[in-house]
């Protein structure tokens, strides 16, 4: 089976009202102003859905930051773009970013859930999470670790209820390969330097990969693309950003071996 995997586009714009002068959103709107809209070119979010279009995998991967603030305006940007991979019929598992989920304002609030409705085609609600589901021999362990945080931060914590959840899916007989989904790396090489970037909570998760207990982690936020996996392919993947990078990664797994193969997509 075939996983088309990739992340972090950051759609951004203005300020779409007031209050976003008073909240996290204006530390976001003078990034994406000043620094991120020269970094992140959307033609490339096109390319990799024609891609996806004309290879037709098994299941796609979004690990999330399709947004810089996760206003609605900036999620109507790639409304547009991801329409025809929607409508394709291609299984899409979407797990939000902390971009995506950037302030606790109303509006932005429903534009994520929306957005996660839309692109599971109401399969899963954002409320869902973590969620279990399973395509062509493999069993997806979607879980959200994105939440606002302060003006400072972006990092990510993962709640000890969703450990548990994990632990007990993981307690079930290993028939297939289990791949999780979420927007934050599990490793990380320097965590007290990313301290403001990293996720908390993940050691049980951690050790349930180095245990072989979960086969796979997919993930972005770091936007250098990077392969943490052993001569099986087992351990972690990072997609990157595909509008900085202009790639994507393309996985081949064998279920019934629980191996993993990588291809990166240059676009």
């Amino acid at each position: 089976m075939k996983i088309v995997h990739f992340s972090d586009p950051h759609a951004g714009g203005p300020a779409e009202d007031v209050l976003a002068y008073i909240d996290k959103r204006w530390v976001g709107v003078f990034n994406y102003r000043f620094r991120r809209r020269f970094r992140h070119d959307l033609r490339k979010l096109e390319q990799a859905v024609a891609y996806i279009l004309d290879t037709r995998p098994d299941v796609v991967v979004c690990t999330g930051d399709l947004t810089s603030t996760g206003q609605p305006g900036e999620f109507a940007k790639v409304l547009p773009i991801l329409r025809p991979l929607r409508d394709s019929g291609i299984p899409i598992l979407y797990t939000p970013g902390n971009h995506d989920c950037y302030v606790r304002r109303p509006q932005c609030v429903e534009a994520v859930r929306k957005m996660v409705d839309y692109l599971s085609r109401s399969d899963y609600q954002f409320s869902d999470l973590p969620i279990l589901r399973q395509y062509a021999g493999c069993d997806f362990l979607l879980i959200n670790t994105s939440r606002p945080s302060n003006l400072l931060c972006s990092w990510g914590f993962l709640a000890g209820s969703d450990a548990k959840w994990l632990q007990q899916q993981c307690e079930m007989p290993h028939e297939r390969p289990r791949i999780l989904i979420n927007h934050y790396p599990i490793f990380e090489d320097h965590p007290l330097l990313r301290t403001r970037h990293r996720l908390f909570g993940e050691k049980p998760v951690r050790k349930m990969i180095e245990s072989g207990l979960i086969d796979l982690s997919l993930c972005g936020h770091v936007h250098r693309p990077y392969n943490r996996t052993d001569a099986n392919g087992r351990g972690e993947n990072c997609a990157g950003s595909v509008t900085r990078n202009g790639s994507m990664v393309e996985i081949t797994c064998d279920p019934a071996c629980r191996t993993f193969s990588y291809r990166t997509i240059d676009l």
